[in-house]
């Protein structure tokens, strides 16, 4: 078990806690980054507003005054109120810096990028910062209205080492406060892993037996907590996985299954398509009617998509239906035309005559094509080459319409007749399908107010009769 510890000890620490500390590192990085461009942004709001300030006053000195500019515009910095902040400076066309608010011109020329942007664009402002004479500053040049040969342009310009100061303070607090997260979390995983891994070692070899079918391995319940109820979880799992294993299987077998007829019957019209318009046989009516199969199954097959995640009500004997007023030989009709091409595709007959009744019923529309492409899809599937299926639909004195789709095909045992419509059932294992399709289409049909009818022979055929209760 100390083999074990070790194990775990070092996969956190090189793991967990080596995640930890790049998602630490990179916080502390991304917020540098923001504290830095809070504070940068702060001082630059700061100098913009400055900035409008003065460019204001100008503006309305040129607009109202007829005096002398040059010397209002001086007395506007010799008076600057925020000298203990930021310089302001102005400057001529030729680039010099012809007077400032601190009284010292410059030595040295200092004209910052943010000068030549500004004189150049249409904005007649830029900002600049970064490093000039090895200090890091902010600057901001503004060409105002009404400006001369000589007082041209004017900037603000402050330095950010106070600024630098103050988020170097905010990123070492941080960078602190990291640290002692870190030590937080050795200290309690140290815990955590020294307490738990004895325990889980005890769930680890009950697991494996059970993974390995041993399902009468069973774990004692030492402590009233979440090790205990953990315990308690896989006694639990060892007596329902057999069954939850078989519910998985039936379930992708059910998928499967459910997924199929919606594209066999996108597929047949599309090739029978293709080869009509590759031989210009084909029709305006014909296509319309193809393509309009095709995007009606492909809006079935993703909403059957969408409804295959409550297959759990199903089993449960819950399934949403919504119903609306519909003419069930019209919807016969659609679903028939969807297999014409496979029947012809594996030399089978499809016999249908489109009745030209109207039979209203009460149902859903997808749900109700399922079941019709369930049946039919099963009596080509269980039929040999050579054989045929017929389909009929006829009223009854009851107020039902039945709807039988008959076939020649390899029939069904009379001991697993009843057995047929049972979920997962299937009883030839030589053809396709996952057994659900039948169960399935009985319990839409029971829900509909309805049944579901079987007659076989076993090596002759089978009759499926769907009986719907005709809306009155």
């Amino acid at each position: 078990m100390a083999v074990k510890a070790k194990k775990i000890t070092a996969r956190w620490i090189f793991n967990n806690l080596g995640v930890i500390l790049v998602i630490l590192i990179s916080l502390e990085v991304a917020l540098g980054f923001s504290i830095k461009n809070y504070f940068y942004e702060s001082v630059e709001r700061v100098m913009l507003s400055q900035a409008e300030t003065v460019s204001g006053l100008l503006s309305k000195y040129t607009l109202e005054e007829n005096g002398d500019y040059e010397a209002y515009f001086r007395g506007i910095v010799t008076s600057f109120e925020k000298r203990n902040m930021m310089e302001l400076m102005v400057i001529s066309k030729g680039g010099e810096v012809v007077l400032t608010s601190s009284g010292f011109i410059p030595a040295e020329d200092s004209v910052t990028p943010d000068w030549n942007e500004a004189m150049l664009t249409e904005e007649k402002s830029a900002v600049y910062t970064g490093e000039i004479n090895g200090e890091n500053i902010m600057s901001v040049t503004v060409v105002p209205k009404g400006s001369t040969e000589t007082f041209a342009s004017f900037r603000m310009v402050t330095s950010l080492a106070e600024v630098d100061s103050q988020i170097t303070f905010a990123i070492i607090g941080t960078a602190l406060i990291g640290i002692a997260i870190i030590f937080f979390v050795v200290v309690s995983g140290s815990f955590f892993i020294n307490s738990i891994v004895i325990p889980v070692g005890e769930i680890g070899e009950a697991a494996k037996k059970i993974a390995e079918g041993d399902f009468n391995a069973r774990l004692e319940k030492k402590t009233d907590d979440e090790i205990g109820d953990l315990c308690e979880t896989i006694n639990y799992m060892a007596d329902e996985l057999g069954a939850t294993e078989r519910m998985k299987n039936d379930f992708i077998s059910s998928v499967s299954h459910e997924l199929r007829t919606p594209l066999t019957a996108i597929k047949g019209w599309a090739e029978m398509l293709e080869d009509s318009s590759r031989d210009n046989t084909i029709d305006n009516k014909t296509l319309s009617r193809g393509m309009g199969v095709i995007i009606g199954e492909t809006e079935r097959l993703s909403v059957m998509v969408e409804e295959l995640l409550d297959f759990s009500r199903l089993q449960s004997g819950r399934m949403i239906l919504q119903p609306m007023k519909l003419d069930i030989i019209a919807e016969l009709s659609e679903t028939v035309l969807t297999f014409e091409q496979r029947a012809i595709r594996e030399k089978k007959d499809l016999i249908y005559q489109e009745s030209d009744d109207i039979i209203p019923v009460m149902g859903d529309k997808n749900r109700l094509r399922q079941v019709f492409v369930n049946i039919i899809d099963n009596a080509i599937k269980y039929s040999d080459e050579g054989g045929s299926i017929t389909i009929t639909v006829a009223r009854t004195e009851k107020g039902f319409v039945d709807i039988a789709v008959k076939d020649t095909g390899i029939g069904i045992p009379a001991d697993q007749l009843e057995k047929v419509k049972t979920k997962f059932f299937k009883g030839n294992a030589t053809r396709r399908g996952s057994g659900i399709g039948l169960a399935v289409a009985d319990e839409i049909i029971r829900m509909h107010g309805g049944e579901i009818i079987l007659e076989s022979i076993e090596g002759e055929g089978t009759t499926v009769v769907i009986r719907l209760p005709i809306d009155k």
